[in-house]
């Protein structure tokens, strides 16, 4: 295995992982930022009433976008054990 086909491995499984967590990372982020804005426009300081808005955002986004995050990750690790005998040689 040559360096040139561990760095493509490598950048395709970061490529990979970012695709999938995008949507999640996504919208806890703007559900997050909503909040601070109620939270700094009403002066209400409670530290905790952020989590629960992100955790439904993110778990929302993992039953919207769930059957495109796992047919993304069958499709690359198809593609990698279909390639791995490329990779040995």
């Amino acid at each position: 295995m040559t360096e040139e086909i561990v760095i493509a491995l490598a950048q395709r499984a970061l490529l990979t992982v970012l695709m999938v967590s995008v949507p999640m990372l996504g919208s806890g982020l703007i559900v997050g930022l909503v909040v601070s804005i109620l939270q700094a426009t009403t002066q209400i300081q409670e530290q905790t009433l952020t989590f629960v808005p992100k955790i439904i955002a993110v778990l929302g986004s993992i039953i919207i976008f769930g059957s495109w995050i796992l047919s993304t990750m069958i499709q690359f690790t198809y593609n990698l054990y279909s390639n791995i005998n490329s990779f040995i040689y």
